[in-house]
């Protein structure tokens, strides 16, 4: 998927204005992802992604995953982005259900067997098993 590609699908999900929100707001999530999971993992999903949605990924995670749930990540892209949570929720939602459409079914198997269920709806799915 290219670069303005993954962004229109971000704005359209979110109902950004512009292409310049939906970018600050995919860089927010990937940056908040890539606390959440290992660094290792979050090469590879920059692997397959367009390069302006690599930095982000690449310069999250430091060392370790952190262990935190959807509330907590939710509180920390509303923090990034200066929204409320419920807001984040949504904006985690809009960029996270894209990037699922963008790398492969086994690169997603990879990424949501690193967090628990409660994450499932924040890529378009009813659970992570799938």
């Amino acid at each position: 998927m290219r670069y303005d590609e993954f962004l229109a699908r971000v704005r359209e999900r979110g109902e950004y204005a512009d292409q310049e929100e939906a970018a600050k707001i995919t860089t927010s999530v990937l940056e908040v992802l890539a606390q959440r999971i290992t660094p290792g993992e979050a090469s590879d999903v920059a692997a397959q992604l367009p390069e302006p949605l690599c930095e982000p990924l690449k310069g999250g995670g430091q060392g370790q995953a952190e262990s935190f749930g959807v509330e907590e990540f939710c509180r920390r892209v509303a923090e990034r982005t200066g929204a409320r949570p419920r807001t984040a929720e949504w904006d985690a939602s809009a960029v996270l259900s894209t990037l699922a459409e963008a790398v492969s079914g086994g690169e997603l198997n990879q990424i949501i067997s690193q967090l628990p269920s409660g994450y499932a709806t924040l890529f378009g799915r009813a659970d992570l098993a799938g």
